[in-house]
């Protein structure tokens, strides 16, 4: 039964493609569910008050930058027209990207949940049904309001800046590894545990000088020398070191990193999967402090895909080395 409360609630929902609507192959290729169809799956969701949205259906990784951006000016127009909340559908494979990407960029107090599935319809259990229902019902809790972005996988609810997905095809597989879920949705009901602060959303980018920002990735490997990174500023504007643990690096590569953030901002993070980049721990030569000094820029508990994201939004907003040290002082 749906409560009266949730009932009176009216979600925006806005569907992007991806295993939740991943409904066989035809000679004609990937046949997708609407969101119409994902919504008669869940016949508790009936009574809710949903606007339904068809955008985008396409495999997650072929999103940019610009379509989750466009997405959020579209789900700020349905705030502005009275939506209580937004939910997104799409494929798991960048979800903790783009959850983090809208995270930015939110200025409303409705909340902005995106989920998925892990098992598409064709296959026993599938996922997809009882993640849609959870979300929806997040995005229509009082609660859950003043909380950004939030992703809604297997009743549990996370921080877009803190979750990763963590395994290839469990339908656990998202997590927050330095601090838990912030709530569950409990017998229907959603539960939110710890509200994480918010920071002031950053202002959305032109999108001529967001296709201008490019963001390179280096993840840091066991005797890596990694010759092909003088090049990097040829077609980049930033780049992401993945360290080892705390921000370490070989000390062959020192050298090259300090000259290049002498060119083009360099954030340091860490691959390890959980945890911070220390500051003043280790001294040896490509550790945290030396890399420091050198002119890397901090990425604190940010993983490095989510440092990539706030590094290219800065940049095209031509944030210089010293701007984006602050910000990212402020979100890692």
């Amino acid at each position: 039964m749906t409560s009266p409360m949730l009932a009176d609630e009216r979600i925006a929902l806005f569907t992007l493609g991806g295993t939740i609507a991943m409904a066989g192959h035809t000679d004609a290729g990937v046949r997708r569910l609407t969101g119409a169809d994902l919504v008669a799956a869940v016949p508790a969701l009936g009574d809710l008050q949903l606007e339904v949205h068809d955008t985008r259906a396409v495999p997650s990784p072929d999103l940019t930058f610009t379509q989750v951006l466009d997405l959020v000016e579209e789900a700020s127009r349905a705030v502005e027209a009275g939506a209580t909340g937004v939910v997104v559908t799409q494929g798991t494979d960048t979800l903790e990207e783009t959850a983090f990407l809208v995270d930015l960029v939110w200025p409303h107090e409705a909340p902005f949940v995106l989920t998925g599935a892990m098992r598409n319809p064709t296959l026993a259990g599938p996922d997809g049904p009882a993640n849609l229902l959870a979300a929806v019902r997040t995005a229509a809790a009082p609660t859950a309001r003043g909380l950004g972005a939030l992703v809604v996988l297997n009743d549990e609810i996370h921080a877009a800046r803190s979750v990763r997905k963590t395994h290839s095809t469990s339908t656990a597989s998202f997590a927050s590894p330095n601090s838990g879920p912030i709530g569950h949705v409990i017998e229907g009901h959603v539960r939110i545990l710890v509200r994480p602060s918010r920071r002031e959303p950053l202002p959305v980018p032109p999108r001529a000088a967001l296709a201008a920002a490019r963001v390179a990735l280096h993840t840091v490997t066991l005797d890596d020398h990694a010759p092909y990174l003088a090049e990097v500023p040829r077609m980049h504007q930033g780049l992401v070191v993945a360290g080892f643990g705390v921000g370490h690096v070989p000390s062959a590569l020192a050298p090259a990193l300090g000259d290049l953030a002498q060119r083009i901002p360099v954030v340091l993070a860490s691959r390890a999967g959980s945890g911070s980049v220390l500051r003043q721990t280790y001294g040896a030569v490509g550790s945290e402090t030396d890399l420091q000094r050198r002119g890397l820029i901090n990425g604190g508990l940010l993983d490095p895909y989510k440092s990539r994201v706030l590094l290219r939004l800065l940049l095209a907003f031509g944030a210089d080395r010293t701007a984006v040290s602050d910000v990212f002082a402020l979100h890692g």
